[in-house]
């Protein structure tokens, strides 16, 4: 029974709390007591002690039921961002809110049904290529979570569902790579003397085959000059709000010390200099330790956006004054370019995969695959030559 306690507070106002026994707590054995202030009468006190006793009684199994599916995903994320990166919490955190939590975020958990979940996935489907897989993924963490904390009984409904898959499309997807003339003829539209910057960072990106952010992240005490290296150990990527963070590799191979040709040591030695003469200018000590070696007008990180529009309009403006047109690729483009390079130059899968900070074996082998395809008339060639000689 509650007891219906009346009080007075610091201004005169009279209010109303109520004080009950609350049973034992099922984890330490010990009464527990309930207490809760701030009603303006004691019968409005007493209808809330009474369904607070009613509550109790029924062990808050109501309270279970009620449950949100977007509640769930509050107590679910707040124990998965302990596991992830930042980047990739605030990334799922955008998938949640903009995808997720649209589709099932204001209702009861316990009452989704197979059907909901299966339109869902569905429009997904066809509104995406890709990611709606990842999408259902987190949908079904969500459930899992929820059977776990007895939210919700019985089956997953998320796993019930048919999965859409998407058609393969006929003809050959574009390979995103360039051959030894292709990048010949990119680096040939950029001149080194007016762009230095720009020639010197697309240099770095195919020679030593490193990730955007990898390479947006470069400071000068990343070049060893005397050994003619460079090392990789973080990079810039996306954080809470699309903030530019900088992170560790993901993985632990990640890190490592890449060797550089020296027509790429030359053209960041020059960078070098000619960043020292002109930052200089716009108030900046570029002798400081870890300075950029690619920074923005204001000495900060660049965009992570902004290799890609360089990229593109040189594309762009090729193919407009050009016949033999350049074929496009993404700026990730240039990494593989690098393993194309590395393996047409005898290199091994073990070491290109060393060089690229590929955490497996396997990742190296689906781009050694994808990159050697366009060989396969030269062996053929060179079968026929050796029977018939």
């Amino acid at each position: 029974m509650a007891s219906i306690i009346s009080y007075t507070l610091k201004n005169g106002n009279k209010r109303y709390m109520y004080s009950m026994y609350g049973g034992l707590d099922p984890q330490t054995g010990k009464p527990k007591h309930v207490l809760k202030r701030g009603f303006k009468t004691k019968k409005e006190a007493t209808l809330a002690a009474s369904r607070k006793e009613l509550a109790i009684s029924q062990g808050d199994v109501q309270k279970v039921n009620n449950i949100l599916f977007s509640q769930v995903y509050e107590q679910w994320y707040q124990e998965y961002v302990n596991t992830v990166r930042e980047s990739t919490w605030a990334r799922t955190a955008g998938m949640f809110n903009n995808h997720i939590l649209p589709a099932f975020g204001n209702k009861r958990i316990r009452t989704i049904t197979i059907n909901q979940v299966q339109r869902a996935v569905n429009k997904w489907y066809k509104a995406v290529s890709y990611n709606y897989k990842r999408w259902y993924e987190y949908t079904v963490a969500i459930f899992d979570f929820a059977l776990k904390h007895g939210y919700m009984h019985g089956d997953n409904p998320a796993t019930k569902i048919t999965m859409p898959k998407k058609k393969e499309s006929w003809g050959s997807k574009p390979e995103n790579f360039w051959d030894k003339q292709q990048l010949t003829t990119f680096f040939n539209c950029i001149d080194p003397n007016t762009e230095l910057e720009k020639f010197t960072l697309f240099r770095v990106l195919a020679f030593a085959g490193v990730r955007r952010g990898e390479c947006l992240a470069l400071t000068w005490n990343d070049v060893n000059f005397s050994k003619s290296t460079l090392t990789v150990n973080k990079t810039l990527t996306q954080g809470k709000r699309g903030k530019q963070i900088i992170q560790p590799p993901k993985t632990h191979k990640g890190r490592r010390e890449v060797s550089l040709d020296p027509t790429t040591m030359n053209y960041l030695k020059r960078w070098r200099a000619h960043q020292k003469r002109e930052y200089l200018l716009l108030g900046f000590n570029t002798m400081n330790k870890g300075q950029l070696i690619f920074a923005n007008s204001k000495n900060k990180f660049k965009s992570l956006n902004t290799p890609a529009k360089w990229l593109n309009k040189i594309i762009k403006d090729y193919n407009a004054t050009h016949t033999d047109e350049l074929k496009r690729i993404t700026v990730h483009g240039f990494r593989h370019t690098s393993a194309s390079m590395l393996f047409a130059a005898g290199a091994t899968i073990k070491e290109v995969q060393t060089r690229l900070g590929h955490e497996d074996a396997q990742t190296t082998l689906n781009i050694y695959t994808h990159v050697t395809k366009h060989q396969d008339n030269q062996a053929a060639e060179k079968l026929a030559n050796y029977f018939d000689n």
